[in-house]
C-alpha cells in the first residue's frame, strides 16, 4: 500500500510507464505543479499554454538562440528550412478583399495552367477566397494540399466577361534561398543568398554553373541580411572557395569535445577572386563562410561588422509536434576566434546591441568599432583579425543613414511601393509586353509622372503631404526595381537596385584595380 501511494504521487495520469521511477527532482517539481493545476485548480486551464510559457521561460535563461517552436509553427518553420512546400505556386496579396496574383512562380503548376499576374482567385474547390474576414492563413490553407492533389480555381481576369476555370495539380514549390545570380561585368558574377536552407547548396551550384557557362571568372557572394541556417550548407559553400584540407571551422561542446571541418577536393572556385558582402544582419552560417575565407587569407570581405552569432543549435522534437532548438556547442573560425557577442546581461540587452552600434557611430566609421586586443588573432599571411562579436570586414562600406534612405526603406517594408506598383500595372499591363527582362532593366525609364502618382497615392493612404523633391532618383529606382520584380522572374529586383549600391560600386572598383595590377609569369 505504501509503495502504491508513493508511485501514485509521482504519476501524471497521461504519462507512460517509463516516467514512474524518474528520480530528477527538478523535473518532478515542474510535472507535479502542472498536475496540480490540471486536476485541482478551481477553473479549467489550458495547461498546454502553461507548458509553452514554462518552456519559453526556461530557454530565455539559457542564451538568446535557444528557442521553442510551438506545434502550430512547425510546418512553416520546416518548409522554410527545407526550401519548398506543396502548393500551386503563386505570389499574391489581398487587394480590395480579393486574392490577387502578383505573379505565377516560374515553372509552377499555376504558370503551366496559365494563371497570370492580375488574376483574382475567387474560389478554390468551391470555397470562397474573398472577403474581409479571410486571413492569409485561411487562404494559404485552401491553396495548399497533398502532393499531386487537384484544386479547381475560379478566376476573374480583367477584360474577360466570364470567370475562368483552372484545374491545377499541386506540386513542390521551391522557396528560393538564392535571390539573384547574374553577371555584373563580362567576367564578374554575382550571387545573393538570403538564408542557408537544405536546398541552398544545390541552388548555389546550379546558379554557379550557369554563370560559368557565360564566362564568369570572379564572384561576388552577397550575404547581407542573411540570418544563417544549416551549418552543413555553410561548410559546403565555404568548401567551394577553399583548397583541399584547409580548416573551415571547429566546434566545441561543454565536455570540451572538438570537431573540425576541413575543405575537400570538391571545390570548383578555389583559384578565382571572391568578394563576400556582409552587414550588421549577416549572422551565423553567413559568418561561418566569411570567417573561413578571411582566416584562410582567401578573398575580400566587404561591408560592415556582422551580427556576432557563434553558437550552434540542434532541433529536438518534444513529442507533441513542437520542438526546441537548443544550443549544443560554440563554433570557432580557423584562427580560433569566437565571434559570438556577449549575452551575459540578458536577451533584451543582447538584441539592443544593434541600436548601440548605430548610436556609437560604427555603422559609418570603422574606427568606432569596439575591439579588444585580448581577442586579436593572426591569419597565416599575417593579417590581424578580431573575435568577440562579429566578423570585421577587410574593406569597410558605411551604412546610408540619410533620412531619404530611411524613408524609402520604411515605405518598402510597409508594402506601399509594391502595392502602388501593382495598381499601376493593373491600369495597363499590356504596355510592358514589348519589353524583355534585359531591355527593361537596362533601358526602361521611370518618368516624373510616375513619382508624382506615387506621391498622390501615399497622400491618399497616409493623409500626409509627402514629396520626394530631394531624392527623386532614389524613388524612381525603388519603383523600377519593384516593377521588375512583379513583371519578371527572381533576381530582377536586386539587379536594378545594385546599379547604385555602394558595396557593389566598391567591388567593381576593387575588381578594376586587381585587373590593372601586373600579373606574375
Amino acid at each position: 500500500m505504501a509503495a502504491g501511494i508513493f508511485i501514485g504521487g509521482k504519476l501524471n495520469f497521461s504519462d507512460k510507464s517509463d516516467r514512474i521511477f524518474t528520480s530528477n527532482s527538478k523535473k518532478e517539481k515542474l510535472n507535479r505543479l502542472i498536475d496540480y493545476i490540471d486536476y485541482e485548480y478551481v477553473d479549467d486551464v489550458n495547461t498546454d499554454s502553461i507548458v509553452d510559457v514554462t518552456v519559453n521561460g526556461i530557454l530565455e535563461n539559457l542564451d538568446p538562440h535557444s528557442v521553442y517552436i510551438p506545434k502550430g509553427d512547425m510546418q512553416r518553420v520546416s518548409e522554410n528550412m527545407k526550401g519548398d512546400f506543396v502548393g500551386i505556386g503563386v505570389s499574391f496579396y489581398t487587394y480590395n478583399d480579393t486574392i490577387t496574383v502578383i505573379r505565377a512562380i516560374e515553372g509552377s503548376p499555376s504558370e503551366k495552367a496559365g494563371i497570370q499576374g492580375g488574376d483574382r482567385i475567387l474560389t478554390a474547390n468551391g470555397d470562397s477566397l474573398y472577403g474581409k474576414d479571410l486571413s492569409n492563413a485561411d487562404i494559404v490553407g485552401k491553396l495548399k494540399g497533398p502532393l499531386n492533389s487537384e484544386v479547381k480555381l475560379e478566376v476573374y481576369r480583367k477584360g474577360n466577361p466570364e470567370l475562368l476555370v483552372f484545374h491545377v495539380k499541386r506540386d513542390h514549390i521551391p522557396i528560393p534561398s538564392v535571390d539573384a545570380a547574374y553577371m555584373l561585368t563580362e567576367t564578374l558574377g554575382y550571387v545573393k543568398i538570403n538564408r542557408f536552407a537544405e536546398s541552398t547548396f544545390k541552388e548555389f551550384k546550379t546558379e554557379l554553373n550557369t554563370l560559368k557557362a557565360v564566362g564568369v571568372q570572379d564572384l561576388v557572394l552577397d550575404l547581407r541580411g542573411n540570418p544563417g541556417g544549416f551549418l552543413a550548407m555553410a561548410e559546403k559553400i565555404a568548401d567551394e572557395f577553399l583548397e583541399d584540407n584547409k580548416l573551415i571551422l571547429f566546434t566545441k561542446n561543454k565536455r570540451g569535445t572538438i570537431e573540425k571541418t576541413y575543405a575537400t577536393k570538391k571545390g570548383d572556385f578555389e583559384q578565382s577572386a571572391i568578394y563576400v558582402l556582409i552587414d550588421e544582419n549577416s549572422a551565423s552560417a553567413s559568418e561561418i563562410v566569411a570567417g573561413a575565407l578571411q582566416d584562410n587569407d582567401r578573398g575580400t570581405i566587404i561591408g560592415r561588422r556582422s551580427y556576432g552569432k557563434g553558437l550552434v543549435q540542434r532541433e529536438m522534437n518534444l513529442g507533441d509536434g513542437s520542438a526546441v532548438r537548443l544550443t549544443i556547442s560554440r563554433y570557432y573560425t580557423p584562427t580560433g576566434r569566437s565571434i559570438q557577442r556577449p549575452y551575459t546581461n540578458g536577451n533584451n540587452d543582447y538584441y539592443d546591441d544593434y541600436f548601440n552600434r548605430l548610436s556609437n557611430g560604427e555603422f559609418v566609421d570603422p574606427d568606432k568599432i569596439e575591439i579588444a586586443d585580448s581577442l586579436k588573432f593572426t591569419t597565416p599571411k599575417g593579417k590581424i583579425v578580431y573575435g568577440g562579436g562579429g566578423i570585421i570586414p577587410d574593406v569597410f562600406v558605411p551604412l546610408d543613414t540619410s533620412m531619404e534612405n530611411e524613408t524609402l526603406n520604411f515605405l518598402q517594408r510597409r508594402g506601399f511601393v509594391s502595392n502602388f506598383v501593382f495598381e499601376e500595372l493593373e491600369k495597363n499591363r499590356q504596355a510592358y509586353d514589348a519589353y524583355t527582362r534585359r531591355d527593361f532593366i537596362d533601358n526602361f525609364v521611370i518618368t516624373d509622372e510616375f513619382v508624382i502618382a506615387f506621391q498622390d497615392y501615399l497622400s491618399a493612404k497616409t493623409n500626409a503631404n509627402i514629396t520626394f523633391i530631394a531624392y527623386t532618383d532614389e524613388v524612381k529606382q525603388y519603383i523600377k526595381a519593384t516593377l521588375a520584380s512583379q513583371l519578371y522572374s527572381k533576381g530582377a529586383y536586386e539587379e536594378v537596385l545594385n546599379k547604385s549600391d555602394m558595396m557593389i560600386k566598391k567591388v567593381l572598383e576593387l575588381d578594376a584595380q586587381k585587373k590593372e595590377l601586373p600579373q606574375a609569369n
